[in-house]
C-alpha cells in the first residue's frame, strides 16, 4: 500500500523506535502512548484489519500473538499486560493496517471496557 503509514515504517521511509523485528513481524513503540509501555505489533504483510483476516492468515496471527508474549517478557511485564486491536471506524481503527497494541507497565483497570451504568 503506497500511502499506508505502517508500510512506510516497515520500508524504513518513516523512523520508529523498534522493539522487535523479524522477516514477518515488526514491533515499535507508539508515539502517543496510552500506557507506560505501549508497543504496536504489526505484520509486514499489509492486511487492512482484523475484518479482512482469512484462514490463510492463521500462521501470521499466531506468530504475532507469540511475539507479543515474547516482547511482554522481554520488557518485564510480569504483573500483566493487555493486547488490543481496533477494527474499522466504530472500533477506532485510525490506521488501516492490522496492528495490535501491547499495553502494560501499570494497572490498566477498566481501559477498553464498557461502563455498565
Amino acid at each position: 500500500m503506497n500511502n499506508c503509514l505502517f508500510c512506510k515504517i516497515i520500508n524504513g521511509q518513516i523512523p520508529s523506535e523498534k522493539v522487535y523485528e523479524d522477516e514477518d513481524v515488526l514491533a515499535f513503540r507508539d508515539i502517543n502512548p496510552a500506557a507506560p509501555v505501549h508497543v504496536l505489533v504489526i505484520p509486514k504483510q499489509h492486511i487492512d484489519g482484523a475484518d479482512q483476516l482469512r484462514p490463510e492468515h492463521a500462521d501470521i496471527i499466531s506468530k504475532i500473538i507469540l511475539t507479543v508474549k515474547k516482547i511482554a517478557e522481554d520488557l518485564s511485564l510480569s504483573n500483566g499486560w493487555r493486547i488490543v486491536t481496533n477494527v474499522l471506524e466504530d472500533g477506532d481503527q485510525t490506521i488501516r493496517h492490522l496492528h495490535f497494541h501491547l499495553l502494560g507497565g501499570a494497572k490498566l483497570g477498566d481501559f477498553g471496557r464498557r461502563n455498565a451504568d
